[in-house]
């Protein structure tokens, strides 16, 4: 049963007597080349472990498998943990695991999973509502996960990519940037899920790599979010909350940027630039 063809989804849910939840962002795809297109942004081969994040009916995860990758499904839904179990291989390459994402431990079950020196690789349609928790816990795994490769809102992959100077440029981009180099792979329309979302949708693709050295991650962090959260200000006003608008003044000019610089001016490595001298005031 090929669960992206409409009629087949459709009875498949009905035998099973679920509706898609709208409060789980629940919207299965009924396409198949973009699941094809998937395998392909993810580079998915037979010596892979997979990671895939709520997979539903399993429409990807049947595709998945069939590339003899060994696959982990995430569910959180226990009536689709359950109903993943007629996917199971002869050689047993499925492990379903019914659990919230944000509450599984998912670097402790990796460290026991992976063989030395493998990486497992995500490849998921994430529920959108928890879009952002689910990345903020993933990225930072560089020493477990290669490569993330994810369909997420259009408008959250335009940040994912989006160029200093305009404005989709925000601190959520920073963040990634601190972790990954992504890739804006296709756009996906509505049209492509059952039920249809009320958004379009973007497949993503990150490479994770160590971050860049800084002192204290989490005071970086703070310093990019509080610069976003008034944008529209120069930094010396948008970070008056942590340090003062003249040791911010004075830093950008002794690192050679504008001191009238507003947040989205500012590259990545030029923040963490900003953040060192700052600190060393």
């Amino acid at each position: 049963m090929k669960l992206f063809k409409p009629s087949e989804l459709h009875q498949f849910l009905q035998e099973l007597g679920i509706v898609a939840k709208k409060s789980l962002s629940q919207h299965f795809l009924i396409d198949g080349n973009i699941i094809r297109k998937i395998l392909k942004a993810a580079k998915v081969d037979s010596s892979d472990l997979i990671i895939e994040i709520g997979p539903g009916p399993g429409a990807l995860t049947e595709a998945l498998l069939e590339t003899g990758a060994k696959v982990i499904a995430i569910e959180m839904d226990k009536r689709f943990a359950d109903a993943l179990a007629r996917l199971q291989t002869s050689d047993e390459r499925l492990e379903v695991v019914q659990a919230d994402f944000l509450q599984f431990p998912i670097e402790d079950f990796l460290k026991n999973r992976l063989k030395s020196l493998q990486k497992a690789k995500v490849v998921a349609n994430l529920p959108y509502r928890i879009t952002t928790p689910i990345l903020a816990a993933l990225l930072p795994m560089h020493s477990l996960i290669s490569t993330l490769t994810i369909m997420v809102q259009k408008e959250v992959g335009e940040r994912f990519v989006a160029p200093k100077g305009c404005a989709d440029y925000s601190s959520f981009t920073l963040f990634l940037q601190f972790y990954a180099s992504a890739q804006y792979c296709f756009t996906v329309e509505a049209s492509c899920f059952s039920p249809p979302p009320k958004v379009k949708s973007a497949v993503m693709h990150c490479n994770l790599h160590t971050p860049p050295a800084v002192e204290d991650v989490n005071a970086f962090f703070l310093l990019t979010r509080t610069a976003f959260q008034h944008r529209r200000k120069m930094l010396r006003a948008s970070l008056k909350e942590l340090y003062t608008p003249k040791d911010i003044e004075n830093s950008l000019k002794h690192l050679s940027l504008n001191p009238q610089a507003r947040p989205q001016d500012l590259s990545l490595q030029e923040f963490i630039a900003l953040f060192h001298a700052l600190r060393a005031k």
